[in-house]
This record gives C-alpha cells, sequence and structure tokens, in this order.
C-alpha cells in the first residue's frame, strides 16, 4: 500500500471519481516513473470529468488552467496533484498553446495529443493495468525517447518539447529515436520564439536533474547549443596547455566536470558550465598556451549571459561570483591570513570550494590548494573566520570621529588586525583606530 503523501491523494481522488462514475487515471511522468522503478516527484490525475465537476467533488481545489480543464486539488496537510479532463487540441499559434481544446470522453484522444511515448500512458492505481495507446510501453522497455505521431508536429506545438527531449534523455539514460531528434536539428532555430524564462528553467533541470554532461552533447548535437548558448559551443577546439590540462580542449574540461556533479544547485551548476567561458575570447600562445585574465573576461560574460537568460539578481550575482573568483585558489597558500579568512567567509563559499575540486579533478588532479583550504577551516573555526566586531561606526561616534569615508578605511583596517590575531580588546582596537584617523585631524 503506498504511504507516499501524494500518491495518497492521487489514488483517494480516483477513488472519488470513480465512485461518482467517471473514469479516472494516474497520467504522465509519474507512471513513466513508476514503470522504471523511480519514486516519482509530482502524480497527476486525467479523467472525463470536467472542470466544474471537479471543483464541486473536491472543495479544496482550485482552476489553475481552467481553459485547459486543470484542476489543482490540495490536501489538509498542503499536498496537491492536478486534475485534468481528457482532451484533444486544436491549432498552436504561438508554438507554446492551443488556440482551443476538445473536452473528451475517450482517454486514447488524450494520450494522443501528449509530446513523448514514455509519457503518454495512463495506469489504474488499483488493478496497476497500464493503458497504452501509443506504444510507450515498447519505448521504455527499448530506453527510447519518441515523439508521439509526427515529431516535427509536436515540436511546432510547442517549442519547448526540444529542450525536454534532451532533458529525459540525459536524465534516464535514454537515446532519441532518430526522427525525433531529426525534427529537433530541423527547428532548432525556432526554440527562440519562446518566453526566455521557460528555456532558462529547461537548461537548469538539464544541468541538475542527473546526466548534464550527456545532456549538453545532445544540445550540441541536436543544434539547440548554438541558438541558445553559442558561448559555449565556442569551448571546441580551444586547446589548454597539456601540463595543466591534459584531458584536453575546454569543451571537453567542462563536460567532465558536468559529469562528476551530483544533486548541485543552479547556481554551482550554472558556475561549472560558465567558469571558463572566458577561455576562448582571450586564448593566446607565448611562451604556452596562456588564457590571462579570463576569470574576469569570463565574469563579465557571464552577467551578460545570465541577463539574457532572465535569471534572478541573487542567482547571477552568486554564479558570477563563482567564475569571478575560480582563480583565485592557485593563491590561497601566499594570501596573508586576513585575505584567506575573508576568502573563506565569501557568501556560500561552499560552492566555489566545490567549483574548484571539480576544476581539480577534470584536469591535471592537483588538490593542494582544496586541501589546504579544507585544513585551514578546520583549524579557524567559526570564531576565528567571523570573529565578535571590536568596534563600529557607533563606536566611532560615541568616541568623537565625524562620520566620513575614512570610517571604513579604519574599520577595514581594525578587521585586518584581529583576522590576522594581532588585537583581542576593544582597547587594542581603539589603538588602531586612532592611528588612522587622527593623522586625518577627524575630531574626537
Amino acid at each position: 500500500m503506498e504511504t507516499e503523501p501524494r500518491a495518497v491523494l492521487a489514488n483517494q481522488i480516483i477513488l472519488t471519481l470513480r465512485e461518482r462514475g467517471h473514469q479516472a487515471y494516474l497520467v504522465g511522468g509519474c507512471v513513466r516513473d513508476r514503470l522504471l522503478g523511480i519514486i516519482p516527484k509530482d502524480y497527476d490525475v486525467s479523467t472525463d470529468a470536467t472542470p466544474d465537476l471537479l471543483l464541486g467533488y473536491f472543495p479544496r481545489s482550485q482552476p489553475v488552467g481552467a481553459h485547459f480543464g486543470v484542476v489543482l486539488v490540495t490536501c489538509e496537510a498542503g499536498f496537491h496533484v492536478e486534475v485534468a479532463t481528457f482532451r484533444s487540441e486544436g491549432a498552436y499559434v504561438d508554438g507554446r498553446r492551443p488556440d482551443k481544446v476538445h473536452f473528451e470522453t475517450d482517454p486514447a484522444l488524450d494520450a494522443k495529443r501528449r509530446d513523448f511515448t514514455i509519457n503518454g500512458l495512463m495506469q489504474d492505481p488499483l488493478s496497476m493495468r497500464v493503458l497504452d495507446f501509443v506504444g510507450g510501453q515498447e519505448d521504455l522497455e527499448a530506453r527510447t525517447i519518441r515523439a508521439i505521431g509526427d515529431a516535427a508536429v509536436r515540436y511546432a506545438e510547442d517549442h519547448l518539447r526540444m529542450l525536454r527531449a534532451i532533458r529525459f534523455a540525459a536524465r534516464l539514460h535514454f537515446s532519441i529515436e532518430e526522427r525525433t531528434m531529426s525534427a529537433i536539428r530541423e527547428l532548432a532555430p525556432a526554440i527562440t520564439r519562446i518566453s526566455t524564462e521557460r528555456i532558462r528553467d529547461e537548461l537548469i533541470r538539464i544541468l541538475t536533474e542527473g546526466g548534464a554532461k550527456r545532456g549538453f552533447e545532445l544540445l550540441d548535437e541536436s543544434g539547440l547549443l548554438k541558438v541558445l548558448l553559442p558561448e559555449i559551443k565556442a569551448f571546441q577546439g580551444v586547446e589548454q596547455p597539456p601540463e595543466f590540462h591534459p584531458e584536453g580542449d575546454v569543451w571537453t574540461h567542462v563536460l567532465l566536470m558536468l559529469d562528476n556533479l551530483h544533486s548541485p544547485t543552479p547556481s554551482l551548476a550554472a558556475g561549472v558550465l560558465l567558469h571558463d567561458v572566458g577561455k576562448p575570447p582571450t586564448y593566446r600562445v607565448a611562451d604556452r598556451i596562456r588564457f590571462d585574465g579570463h576569470a574576469e573576461v569570463g565574469a563579465e560574460m557571464t552577467r551578460s549571459i545570465l541577463h539574457r537568460l532572465r535569471f534572478s539578481n541573487q542567482d547571477l550575482e552568486q554564479i558570477t561570483s563563482l567564475v569571478a573568483n575560480h582563480m583565485r585558489f592557485k593563491d590561497v597558500m601566499q594570501m596573508r591570513t586576513s585575505t584567506l579568512k575573508r576568502f573563506l567567509c565569501m557568501p556560500h563559499f561552499e560552492e566555489h570550494l566545490e567549483l574548484h575540486r571539480l576544476d581539480c579533478q577534470a584536469s591535471n588532479g592537483y588538490t593542494a590548494a582544496y586541501d589546504f583550504v579544507k585544513a585551514k577551516q578546520a583549524e579557524f573555526g567559526e570564531e576565528q573566520l567571523r570573529p565578535p566586531r571590536l568596534l563600529t561606526g557607533k563606536d566611532l561616534i560615541a568616541e568623537g570621529y565625524k562620520p566620513g569615508p575614512a570610517f571604513s578605511v579604519a574599520l577595514s583596517a581594525l578587521e585586518t588586525a584581529q583576522l590576522e590575531g594581532q588585537i583581542t580588546t576593544r582597547e587594542e582596537a581603539l589603538e588602531i583606530v586612532r592611528a588612522v584617523l587622527d593623522p586625518l585631524h577627524l575630531p574626537h
């Protein structure tokens, strides 16, 4: 008996609908995952009950796509399940949504309007019988992504399906059936017609749901990579100094890093993808292959790419910081103690450190800097990394100093001395402040 809350809710919904004389089945990704032995993240129900009836049957429900027959049913614990009326669809005029839908009573018509055969399956959770009107079970066994009907028509209906085909193939380790892939190659330029936000979200899923390396190989093979991320396509053929990167060009290096990602945050995954984006434009050959300033150039390019993809400001700042700072690890053994401590206290430093580890793992394997940082983290502890302030701006005012730009200079000098372990008391802190501010003839 299933105990997962969403599964329980879905089963209760299906029982309620059956008791009222309706057809009702689990549908889509949850059926696919169950048949593959994967625990579904979400459960969807398909039924011949119309939206108005659904809203009447389930008091804790609300329409989320009434025009498309979709109702969200929520249980008291806060879990929800989408319940959709069987439907067929009219023409897609914007590459995203049909101009009209027809509610149906035949589940086969509902299955045949879906994207891929493995997502067109329905299941009775009570008898465990699978309804397959599209050949999905055969493709599951063959581990194949195949469009339902004409692939070009499916992609024309919703251009995002091209990226979804890549994502499913990468995450599930499936192949893409040739006609299904050929249609992507033909229609790849059309991907830019849909909203940037939908593209961004799908790219993040490819990066974080598993199989990111294969995902980006498929993006390249399909032609979508050069349309959406030409800066990443530019990695190919950019050679690197073999003494540091025996693995090969920048493209190979980044693919190896993506292959070693395990349940990453979106910001870490994007940082891995973009950390060397500044290498192609800074490539030069001197005494050896060099990429002078590629971290700084890459940070600016990253900011531009993330703006283009409409990332949140929070994600933009973190990902850009990952790119800008990834080369600093080579200097950690020579850093002043205060500089090192400030570095270790950067926001989400664990992502910086993990990116560095992945960078080393996918190149020459040199981990001395990583090991050094881990040792210093253990040595310093939280108290030394973030010691309580000995003085604040208010304290300086109380000492009679007039606020101004010199305050930040004095407080920075104070913080440096504290991080270096040179001072521990308020009196020692005041001596440093006076040494900075008194020569400026500030009143006190």
